[in-house]
């Protein structure tokens, strides 16, 4: 089974638990902290994979680091993980886990692309705009692509508006060129 399913079968079991205890929002909160951690120290990510590290380390390294920090039940179903020779996907699981939050609440990532950073007034016109049309809350991350030379491009999930003008020269000169070629 892929190294995708089992932490996605991890992270449902995380979500179905928490829901159960009435303490989701918590646990998310204390899986985007650890997400961020093991995102910026990839040493860490190194020994939770490592195949020669005894099982009890790795649980000791994970209470030291995270034990009074996080949700009770997270620091067990991470010993369960550890338990069942699953460290190496506690990334993914958390990283899963955090996705499947996002579905179950509704929740839609969506990408602006521009020329030069949105001012947080533009962002959330944007924002309310792209809400309103998918009916869905949007959490909206600008990026800055100086190529664009101006205007925009918005990606929500596997669509993509591009109002950039790199955007419409490129149409415009696949346009011209099969003008040329007919």
């Amino acid at each position: 089974m892929s190294e995708f399913k089992v932490a996605s079968r991890y992270a449902k079991s995380l979500i179905d638990l928490a829901q159960e205890q009435g303490n989701l929002e918590t646990v998310k909160r204390d899986m985007e902290q650890f997400v961020a951690v093991l995102r910026t120290n990839k040493e860490l990510q190194a020994v939770l994979k490592n195949p020669i590290m005894k099982q009890d380390k790795k649980s000791n390294i994970l209470d030291a680091l995270f034990g009074d920090k996080i949700h009770p039940s997270i620091t067990a179903f991470f010993h369960i993980m550890v338990r069942k020779g699953r460290a190496g996907i506690l990334y993914a699981t958390a990283q899963e886990f955090i996705r499947e939050y996002n579905e179950v609440k509704g929740i839609v990532h969506a990408t602006v692309t521009s020329a030069t950073a949105l001012s947080t007034k533009n962002l959330d016109t944007l924002q309310k705009v792209i809400a309103s049309e998918i009916n869905a809350e949007v959490i909206l991350q600008n990026n800055v692509d100086p190529s664009l030379i101006g205007g925009f491009v918005v990606k929500v999930g596997d669509r993509q508006i591009d109002a950039s003008i790199a955007g419409k020269l490129k149409k415009l000169e696949r346009h011209f060129d099969a003008q040329v070629v007919n």
